[in-house]
């Protein structure tokens, strides 16, 4: 069964004894009141990433370090962030940390909160395109720093035959340098959850400020929409 879910070849370890390894995880996450049917997806999910991450481990090399989307800390402390963030995933890293491996701090905190900074303007909508445009480069200049911050914490961190495990959100532009051999998880039931998420994208209701994380990671169209016309009739 674990065969089937994990649709993964089987490598020869020697092959990539002397590599830094990276098994990279799509973060997909709940919310507050989700339907059941979701919600028993996303457990599916879980485990077969679970099954995948396992599968990887005995065939390619043990996780030595856990890097995780928003967390600017590392150990307890990075762990505590995952929280109230990703529970299902501070719960796998914490799987990873009783064999030995260390979470690590992954983002620079002020790097997060610029990009979402930026991001919240392009929800506001401009009359000005001049504005418009200054802001939609400054986000994508702000995401591109975040995405370099993330990839130096690796490369600078995973050593020759060590492994680290990456959660981060799809649709990022990650580009990992060539001296890191990538390993994406890709459970079979992802493909269900997106279809799910397509066809109910106008029924998902925004999480309240207060609960909002941020999602400067997900793909998106980085034209600012135009506010209404503000002028007084």
């Amino acid at each position: 069964m674990s065969e089937e879910i994990a649709k993964i070849q089987k490598p020869e370890s020697s092959k990539y004894a002397d590599k830094k390894k990276l098994y990279v995880v799509p973060l997909v996450l709940g919310w507050k009141d989700a339907p059941p049917e979701y919600d028993a997806m996303l457990s599916r999910y879980w485990k077969e990433v679970s099954v995948q991450l396992s599968h990887l481990e005995s065939r390619i090399g043990a996780v030595n370090y856990v890097f995780h989307e928003s967390v600017d800390q590392s150990g307890a402390e990075g762990l505590e962030v995952l929280t109230n963030f990703s529970p299902v995933s501070k719960e796998m890293a914490l799987r990873f940390l009783e064999k030995g491996a260390v979470i690590e701090a992954t983002e620079d905190s002020e790097l997060v909160r610029e990009c979402l900074d930026w991001e919240r303007f392009m929800l506001i909508g401009f009359t000005s395109q001049n504005v418009s445009k200054l802001v939609s480069e400054k986000f994508i200049q702000a995401v591109k720093s975040r995405y370099e911050f993330i990839l130096g914490r690796i490369s600078g961190t995973v050593k020759g035959n060590e492994a680290g495990v990456l959660f981060i959100r799809e649709g990022n532009l990650m580009q990992f340098p060539a001296d890191i051999e990538v390993f994406s998880i890709a459970p079979p039931v992802l493909d269900e959850i997106h279809r799910w998420l397509r066809e109910r994208r106008d029924q998902i209701p925004p999480a309240p400020e207060d609960e909002q994380i941020d999602s400067c990671f997900a793909e998106k169209d980085t034209e600012t929409p135009p506010a209404e016309d503000t002028k007084s009739t």
